[in-house]
């Protein structure tokens, strides 16, 4: 993926349903990464384009990943196999038609995704580690920005044997390095989950409660965030409405999910108003207002929900860090915090949190 970054290619994703919010999600973090300095490099979710649209878009020096269930999405794998045979490097994310592919078969769906999502964010990380590597003129192994994801390539000489530095012999030390550190993210990932189990459940419990009566009252969950966090809003409001496994509809709007609405109110008012303007027009006494943020200060998440408590919505938050203005303000009726201060890591563990929260809703 670096080489091809580089020769100006770009990652166009895509897929259908629940799977077209992870789409949404690798785009904006090659678009917007979060670590400071990153370069933003072109991505896009082409999922609008299906079924017919995509291929019209793709070139040579493309990398395309489409994203689906264990069984497979036809459209995805036609889509794919397409690609490949135009050159483009191909990614399954399930399936089996990329150049590489995951398939987790037997595996719960949701927490499938959330595996996925973990796969994706490591890709997002090592891309720019190794992109800087090909950048690179000196004989530096460096990765500038990303130093503290990976520490140790600031040791040694020499760089990847393709970007013709005289040092390349050090790659497969380098390859080797940087796939134990994604074994580390990982059982970090794992660590992270049982702590936030163990510290919030009962607050995990409230939540479920708290949704359950606002359905059994005809309230709906009205459900916002920014950037990656938006894709979870996405696809916490779509497994909510069409949930698998036979599980019961739940009513729930994304606040994300409309760029036409989201631009016109950035333009015409300001960023702050997004949600809030929203929860004006939506809300109803009885529903409930979700806020997902990963440092839990963002202004238009507070502005939201203090506007959902004016109008007596319950709300709650799912936030990272320790849980920013959102709790030192008391904004949440229901607070769920992630304690760590890295935003893979959080949106990750966040993911496990609504799934479990959605599957809660079950048993209310």
């Amino acid at each position: 993926m670096a080489d091809r970054f580089l020769r100006g290619g770009r990652l166009i994703a895509f897929g259908r349903g629940a799977y077209a919010t992870d789409a949404q999600h690798v785009s904006v973090e090659f678009i917007h990464p979060v670590i400071v300095g990153k370069r933003a490099l072109p991505a896009l979710d082409a999922s609008p384009l299906l079924p017919g649209g995509v291929e019209t878009i793709i070139r040579s020096d493309d990398m395309v990943m489409g994203f689906a269930p264990a069984e497979g999405d036809p459209q995805v794998e036609r889509l794919l196999l397409a690609a490949r045979r135009s050159g483009a490097l191909t990614f399954a994310l399930q399936g089996s038609a990329g150049d590489y592919a995951v398939r987790l078969e037997g595996v719960d769906p949701f927490v499938a995704q959330e595996m996925v999502e973990v796969l994706y964010h490591t890709l997002w990380e090592t891309v720019h580690v190794f992109f800087e590597h090909h950048a690179l003129e000196g004989p530096e192994i460096g990765a500038g920005e990303a130093s503290f994801l990976y520490p140790f390539l600031g040791e040694g000489e020499g760089g990847p044997a393709e970007s013709g530095n005289p040092g390349g012999g050090r790659r497969a030390e380098v390859v080797e390095e940087v796939a134990r550190s994604i074994v580390m993210k990982a059982q970090d990932d794992e660590a992270l989950r049982l702590k936030t189990a163990d510290e919030e459940a009962a607050s995990i419990i409230a939540a479920i409660e708290a949704l359950a009566m606002a359905r059994d009252r005809g309230g709906q969950a009205l459900i916002f965030g920014n950037g990656g966090s938006a894709t979870d809003a996405n696809d916490w409001a779509y497994d909510m409405n069409v949930p698998p496994g036979g599980m019961r509809p739940y009513p729930a709007v994304s606040l994300s999910a409309e760029p036409a609405v989201l631009s016109a109110l950035a333009n015409d008012v300001g960023a702050e108003v997004l949600f809030m303007r929203q929860v004006i027009a939506h809300a109803r006494r009885g529903d409930v207002a979700i806020a997902i943020s990963t440092s839990g200060g963002s202004q238009n998440i507070l502005l939201a929900l203090e506007e959902a408590r004016r109008r007596g919505l319950v709300t709650i938050a799912l936030v990272g860090q320790g849980g920013g203005e959102v709790v030192r303000r008391g904004l949440a009726d229901i607070p769920i915090v992630v304690r760590s201060d890295y935003i893979p890591r959080i949106q990750e563990v966040q993911a496990s949190v609504y799934h479990v929260i959605r599957e809660g809703l079950e048993v209310f």
